[in-house]
């Protein structure tokens, strides 16, 4: 008579081991996010699209699969966190990709999603290509107005504080010029050098969240970045 019983044991044993790697993540304070459309479509019982566009660090540079990306651990915690609403999270990162590029492909690849949240995570490039604050903030802007005609909630994502990126010395004016348009534009900035330095704060080592090219996040760094980002989110529509 086979044994039954052993394969039973392999799979518990395996799904103990799936729990046991899942990453930790300091406890941080959220950051405030101001989103109206947003709230008032989960509120109304809406199906919600969010749309993720940026560079490598949208798509998931240096993660082992694309379902470690920050979009994909962020629709699953959105999922957890409000099992009563139906939210899809669009990737729409390409690596390499700046602000210039970016904007140019809103129209087909975000705008005609329909979404309600757009989250645009820009700068990495310029800052990692010397390209001038100024053009940079110009480029931006031209995005935000197309993104704020389309009346729906915008959330600027600022750079990832890693060595190669603290090591260029436009970064510290890239990540103001977006702080400054988000208060211009009057949306919502998601800033992960503020959740690095907290992280920091918190007593976890910044290099853990990292790869090793010494550039992107790891898994641990997508998953917290989601993380921390799903809670903004959930307190900013309840």
């Amino acid at each position: 008579m086979p044994n039954r019983l052993f394969p039973s044991l392999l799979l518990l044993f395996a799904l103990a081991g799936t729990a046991a790697a899942a990453p930790s993540c300091p406890t941080v304070p959220v950051q405030y996010l101001r989103l109206p459309h947003l709230r008032a479509a989960i509120h109304q019982g809406q199906p919600v699209v969010i749309a993720a566009i940026g560079s490598s660090s949208t798509w998931g540079a240096m993660a082992h699969d694309i379902g470690d990306s920050y979009p994909a651990m962020l629709q699953d915690d959105l999922g957890d966190r409000l099992p009563d609403a139906e939210i899809s999270v669009i990737n729409r990162g390409i690596s390499g990709e700046d602000a210039l590029r970016e904007d140019r492909r809103m129209e087909r690849d975000v705008l005609a999603l329909r979404p309600v949240l757009v989250i645009w995570q820009v700068g990495a490039n310029a800052a990692m290509r010397g390209e001038s604050p100024d053009r940079f903030t110009a480029l931006v802007e031209q995005g935000l107005r197309r993104l704020r005609a389309a009346n729906l909630d915008v959330v600027l994502m600022d750079n990832q504080r890693s060595r190669r990126l603290l090591h260029s010395p436009d970064n510290a004016r890239i990540n103001a010029a977006l702080a400054h348009l988000a208060r211009r534009y009057r949306v919502g900035l998601f800033s992960r050098d503020v959740l690095m330095r907290a992280w920091a704060r918190a007593g976890a080592d910044p290099s853990v969240f990292l790869a090793a090219d010494g550039m992107h996040m790891n898994d641990r760094g997508y998953a917290c970045t989601a993380a921390a980002l799903a809670d903004s989110i959930v307190a900013a529509v309840k």
